[in-house]
C-alpha cells in the first residue's frame, strides 16, 4: 500500500480538522523543531509491539506523516501506511522545509542541541581535517587518526552501530533528550 502525498495547505487544513501530524524524525530532531501541534513518533519506534500513531490521532480517522524533506517518509511509506491500520493516512510532500516553504509555522528551540548526526558529520569532519592537517604538518603517523574516522565510518555503514554517535549521546549537552 502507498500513501498519497498532500500539500503543507492541505496538511494544515487536516490539522485543524483533528487530523493527527505525526513527525517521524528522532527526538533531537523535533526537540529543536516541529510543526505546533504535531506529535512525534520515530520511524525506529514503529514496528511489531510499538503503540500505533492511530492513538496518537485525535480524531481516530487520519494521519499525516511527515519528516525533514520527505525522502524519509516517501522510502518508508509501506511501514507507515501498515501502522496506520486502519486509519486515513497521507505523507507531508516535502516534510517540514516545505512547510516552512509555505510560510506556515514552526515551533523552534535553538536552546536545543543540533541533530545528533549533524553532530556525527561535524566531529568526524573535524577529526579528519585535524589528522590530515597535522599529518602535513607535525608527522605522518597522524594520518591514521584520519584513516581510523574513516574505518569508524564504514563500519558504522556497514553494522549500523555508531560509536561516535554513542559517545556523543552521552555528552552533557544531550542529556536532556535521552531523559
Amino acid at each position: 500500500m502507498t500513501l498519497k502525498t498532500i500539500t503543507p495547505e492541505e496538511a494544515r487544513t487536516l490539522g485543524a480538522r483533528g487530523a493527527a501530524i505525526v513527525d517521524v524524525r528522532d527526538a533531537d530532531e523535533f526537540a529543536r523543531e516541529h510543526i505546533p501541534g504535531a506529535r512525534n513518533a520515530p520511524l525506529a519506534a514503529l514496528g511489531p509491539g510499538a503503540a500505533p500513531p492511530m492513538a496518537l490521532n485525535n480524531s481516530g480517522g487520519i494521519l499525516v506523516y511527515h519528516c525533514k524533506s520527505g525522502m524519509r517518509t516517501r522510502a518508508n511509506a509501506a511501514k507507515l501506511a501498515e501502522a496506520a491500520g486502519l486509519c486515513e493516512a497521507y505523507i507531508l510532500e516535502g516534510g517540514i522545509e516545505a512547510w516552512k516553504a509555505a510560510g506556515l509555522p514552526v515551533s523552534a528551540d535553538a536552546s536545543q542541541p543540533i541533530e545528533l548526526m549533524r553532530q556525527v558529520q561535524i566531529a568526524a569532519g573535524s577529526l579528519v581535517v585535524l589528522g590530515v592537517a597535522l599529518g602535513a604538518v607535525i608527522h605522518p603517523g597522524f594520518y591514521l587518526l584520519s584513516a581510523f574516522v574513516g574505518a569508524g565510518l564504514v563500519f558504522a555503514g556497514v553494522s549500523g552501530f555508531c560509536g561516535m554517535a554513542r559517545l556523543l549521546a552521552a555528552m552533557p549537552w544531550n542529556r536532556a533528550l535521552r531523559a
